[in-house]
């Protein structure tokens, strides 16, 4: 049976995964799939393969909506920029996957795709004015506006990784990204004799080890993960001075560690932002979880 224009489908391109997801018209996950990806391949065979997978679960559809991470240049509708993916800035993605698949397809950044699918379907429903921040392999945000996403002048609007959050200028990416969390971890954890992580070998630490850590009351994992709440709450409370929005929503890798990151980022974001307009926000966590940017992918693939 044929599912065409009842299902509508998304695919999130990481730099080592590709997640994809089939939402039905109720707004339900109706499939998921996800498979390695190799960036030094080409892109569109890799979504090829996917997809049939896909389809095999739901049936025919003929729109596909494709998150990528990097900065989409709404007028040429191309990869202007990828810092972790440069070879998607040298390619016709739109074409690339729509000769591959024979779909229709669109293209959009992944924060502002994760960003829309949580205003549709997950924490931000029923609000008109929000922002989204993503934590994980890069640090992305994206701002809901009036019910739309709010580009900017040239469509890169929500750089949040690069709000500088001390004197010397560092940014957000350079301390709360995963890489950075774990550079900074590594950097540390042999000056606490009494962490489990000085069980491991130095490489064999992640992101994943230091939550779980720190889930097992680790005080020096804790400790990590509350800095970078508080790195990130001071980048947020820039965001709720200047623009007095409703909602801010917090994803990504990092939210693993739940409260633990989320109550830090709470807490410095109300000792910075002006009380009023902190009185107003709810700081809360995204509901999709790991497939936020391939849901947004897949609505934004609707319009």
């Amino acid at each position: 049976m044929s599912n065409t224009g009842m299902i509508r489908v998304g695919v999130e391109i990481c730099t080592n995964q590709l997640k994809a997801v089939a939402v039905d018209h109720g707004g339900k996950l109706a499939a998921t799939r996800s498979i390695a990806f190799d960036p030094a391949e080409e892109t569109a065979q890799q979504v090829k393969s996917l997809i049939g997978g896909l389809k095999k679960d739901v049936g025919d559809f003929d729109r596909l909506g494709v998150a990528v991470p990097g900065l989409v240049d709404q007028g040429t509708h191309r990869v202007a920029f990828s810092a972790h993916i440069p070879e998607h800035s040298n390619v016709d993605l739109i074409k690339e996957i729509s000769s591959a698949t024979g779909l229709i397809v669109s293209i959009e950044n992944d924060a502002n795709s994760a960003a829309y699918g949580e205003f549709i379907l997950g924490a931000a429903r029923g609000t008109n004015n929000f922002f989204y921040a993503t934590l994980g392999e890069g640090v992305g945000g994206a701002f809901i506006l009036g019910g739309e996403i709010w580009r900017g002048a040239s469509g890169f609007a929500g750089e949040f990784g690069f709000v500088p959050i001390n004197s010397e200028g560092m940014r957000l990416e350079e301390v709360a990204s995963t890489e950075n969390i774990v550079r900074r971890t590594k950097e540390r954890f042999h000056q606490d004799s009494t962490s489990s992580l000085n069980a491991l070998d130095e490489e064999a630490i992640t992101l994943d080890s230091i939550i779980r850590a720190a889930s097992e009351d680790d005080d020096f994992a804790q400790m990590m993960l509350e800095r970078t709440g508080v790195y990130v709450g001071t980048a947020v409370a820039s965001v709720i001075n200047l623009l007095n929005l409703e909602m801010v929503v917090v994803g990504g890798e990092i939210m693993d560690a739940k409260k633990l990151v989320l109550d830090a980022i709470i807490e410095r974001a109300r000792e910075l932002s002006f009380a009023p307009s902190f009185a107003a926000v709810s700081i809360v966590e995204g509901q999709l979880g790991e497939f936020a940017a391939a849901t947004g992918a897949a609505l934004l693939a609707d319009q």
